[in-house]
């Protein structure tokens, strides 16, 4: 019998655990979901055969390595930081590793050992990345057959909300951690653009934006990802001339997020103090000049240049120009921000998220360049079955499910790049409708 670990028990664990519990009942498997709310983890698992429940504490290495030991193969949907020390602990004890994160430098320093003991170890096999690798590679291992040269490969991708759901001016709300929302883009974004490399600081990111647009939906912006450059190797892209990763939001919302970037109010370095009862408008005029002769709308203007009514209607929503109550009063700008968010981006019971995702290529064919472009969308159930938790979670258990049953003869540190990878978990995303829509058109 085989015993699965999944650690942790997340928000975007809701199909994956589904998944691989279902596959408990008829096939000779076992499955173990660790979290550190054991109730929850129970209620998840809904009292299917040869499901457990444990409570844990990741930080108690005794309790974890045990639960590692006791299985043959371990997914960790902990956050990112703690994959490492979970991917040592499977190589100590033998045990194959599952994750939706990207491959860290950490793990690429064991990639040796991995592959001397035999293990499978599969990283960046969730949506972003992950189904954005998959669907990528299938149209460039087909391009590559015949004899096609890409000339440009660029792919966005958005956690977004579904039409229907979208109730406030920035048409967003959290359907993926906070804290990676509002620490989204810092540093310097990489990229390369007809051959010659691109770098935007963070302080530029949100304005150098790209309008991608989806039928149906509408124009969305697109903004650069942090780093588009090493995926030039593991596209096996070397010398494409154009490479650009990148993130979706809904247009508009980029150009009041920058207002933040601007201001300071996503910076996590530092911590501030403010007094028990400041309110939002205290928080926001912390960032701007001192002048008693202006207002807070005043002094933003003036520093914000291109501050429009749109921009302006976003942040006075959230309550910056108004004396509500500041959630948190100490912490790093960023905490701060978060905390407030929180409270008016939070997804309702009833609201349905939306998955929106993008490639656009350009080739060299005989027929002259084709521009190729394939879209998915996938609507959310419901606040708990998500559109995100089912693309994040879905590929993962797939890759599990088939790696199981014999069906991936692979050891070593692997991406979903190959084609006995990515082949049979797309057709069997497509079986559960997460299905790209390919368009081309010809410029002889």
């Amino acid at each position: 019998m085989h015993s699965i670990l999944i650690l942790g028990g997340g928000k975007s664990s809701t199909y994956l655990i589904d998944y691989l519990a279902d596959s408990c009942q008829n096939k000779d498997r076992k499955l173990i979901l660790a979290d550190l709310d054991e109730k929850a983890a129970l209620e998840k698992l809904k009292n299917r055969p040869n499901t457990f429940a444990k409570s844990l504490d990741v930080s108690d290495p005794e309790k974890r390595r045990s639960l590692i030991q006791e299985s043959d193969l371990v997914i960790s949907m902990l956050p990112a930081f703690m994959h490492p020390t979970i991917a040592k602990d499977c190589l100590d004890l033998g045990k194959h590793f599952f994750s939706a994160s990207y491959v860290s430098e950490d793990l690429k320093k064991m990639a040796s050992k991995i592959s001397e003991k035999g293990l499978f170890f599969l990283n960046e096999c969730g949506l972003d990345p992950g189904i954005d690798h998959m669907s990528a590679m299938k149209i460039i291992d087909e391009a590559k057959s015949k004899g096609h040269q890409i000339t440009s490969f660029k792919s966005y991708c958005g956690g977004l909300l579904a039409p229907e759901s979208e109730d406030n001016p920035w048409k967003y709300k959290f359907t993926w951690n906070p804290r990676n929302v509002v620490l989204a883009g810092q540093g310097t974004s990489r990229y390369v653009e007809k051959g010659d490399l691109k770098f935007i600081p963070y302080h530029n990111l949100y304005r150098r934006l790209e309008s991608i647009h989806f039928k149906g939906l509408g124009d969305f912006d697109g903004y650069a990802n942090r780093d588009s450059l090493s995926y030039r190797k593991v596209y096996g892209l070397e010398n494409i001339p154009t490479l650009l990763r990148g993130t979706l939001r809904r247009a508009g919302y980029c150009k009041a997020w920058n207002v933040f970037v601007q201001l300071g109010m996503t910076d996590d370095s530092f911590e501030v103090n403010f007094p028990e009862n400041s309110t939002l408008r205290d928080f926001i005029n912390a960032f701007l000049p001192y002048d008693p002769q202006l207002s807070v709308e005043e002094k933003l203007g003036e520093l914000i240049q291109d501050l429009d009514f749109p921009t302006f209607e976003k942040l006075q929503w959230l309550g910056f120009f108004s004396d509500r109550k500041l959630p948190k009063t100490s912490g790093s700008p960023a905490a701060l921000l978060q905390a407030i968010l929180e409270i008016d981006w939070a997804l309702g019971k009833e609201d349905r998220d939306m998955i929106v995702m993008q490639h656009l290529f350009e080739l060299e064919t005989d027929q002259g360049k084709e521009v190729l472009t394939s879209s998915l969308v996938c609507f959310g159930e419901d606040s708990t079955y998500t559109a995100m938790a089912k693309t994040v979670g879905l590929p993962l258990a797939i890759a599990v499910d088939l790696f199981l049953d014999g069906k991936i003869k692979l050891s070593g540190l692997h991406l979903p790049i190959l084609p006995e990878i990515y082949l049979p978990i797309l057709e069997e995303l497509g079986k559960r409708g997460i299905i790209f829509q390919e368009k081309s058109e010809f410029q002889p």
